[in-house]
């Protein structure tokens, strides 16, 4: 809290440049219902709010979450997994759209996993599943149906790519997969599943991810990147909001903390992510660069009395 005192008196000086119109007020945003963006999200609505704005979550599936963005129904989603995302977003952003605005977690993962026995018992790459078919019942288990990540998974298995012949994609959600992976490994059975960094499975369980993919998920143990999109427009429209979507930038570090506090203490995913603002107020000198309240004053003090109030 000092800290916080210190920085707000630092902050006090005016601005006096006007921000964005008043049609500028609501920012849509979606929510595939994922627990890392669900964070991501709470943390720019706590900033957005204290700016003036108001933030209007959309709970949108990643397919109709790019329709309403090309409707111009949505207009940031912090949610661009790629390359899990490619084949679903290539053909938008070469169109214009919907407009790639900057990685906002550039050191993430999005790719197959096994549990670490498994793992021990011979399976860390792609090409070493089709050797333990049985074991595995010819199963990878998915998330929604329609997303992304699990059409990659279709692609691979139509092409029977790393010998994956005869295998199937089991559809669910998020929480449908993560709760059989809780039950086969409470058993040591063996299964293999979608896996991303950063999310609270990489705390819950003791998973490997796998190597050997170049075609689907990308090399290095699926390394991937998260990046912001908005709708054609967005950003010259509302210059000072769009100013604030492509300076925000998170780490694998800070999602886990706010997903440790929601899952892990169940606290609600507002109360966790002020509390990482609180204790890392440092975040705003490059969020709020250049960036103002609604009104067209200084956007840091604003946002600090904020956090100083804790009144959200």
């Amino acid at each position: 809290m000092k800290r916080l005192l210190a920085m707000l008196a630092l902050a006090a000086c005016s601005v006096t440049h006007a921000a964005d119109a008043p049609a500028c007020r609501v920012v849509r945003m979606a929510d595939p219902g994922w627990t890392d963006i669900a964070g991501t999200n709470a943390l720019a609505g706590i900033v957005l709010e204290a700016l003036g704005y108001e933030q209007r979550i959309l709970p949108l599936s990643v397919p109709i979450t790019y329709a309403g963005l090309q409707k111009g129904q949505v207009d940031v989603f912090l949610g661009n997994w790629m390359p899990a995302q490619r084949a679903l977003v290539e053909p938008l952003f070469q169109s214009g759209a919907v407009e790639q605005v900057h990685a906002n977690l550039p050191a993430a993962k999005f790719t197959l996993a096994v549990p670490d026995y498994v793992a021990q018992a011979g399976v860390r790459t792609f090409a070493d599943l089709a050797t333990f078919a049985d074991r595995f019942d010819r199963r990878i288990y998915g998330i929604e149906a329609g997303s992304p990540a699990n059409q990659t998974v279709k692609k691979m298995l139509a092409a029977q790519s790393y010998g994956l012949e005869h295998w199937i994609l089991v559809e669910s959600s998020e929480q449908g997969m993560l709760s059989q992976v809780k039950r086969v490994t409470r058993n040591r059975r063996w299964i293999v599943f979608l896996a991303w960094e950063p999310h609270q499975m990489n705390n819950a369980f003791r998973i490997t991810y796998l190597d050997g993919d170049k075609d689907y998920f990308g090399p290095n143990f699926g390394s991937a990147s998260v990046n912001t999109v908005t709708r054609r427009g967005y950003r010259s429209a509302c210059p000072n909001a769009g100013r604030l979507a492509a300076q925000l930038t998170f780490s694998p570090a800070l999602e886990h903390a706010i997903i440790a506090d929601v899952v892990g203490r169940r606290q609600p995913v507002r109360a966790a992510a002020l509390r990482q603002l609180q204790a890392h107020p440092e975040l705003l000198d490059t969020w709020l660069e250049g960036v103002t309240t609604l009104a067209g004053t200084n956007a840091k003090a604003a946002v600090l009395a904020r956090l100083g109030a804790n009144n959200l």
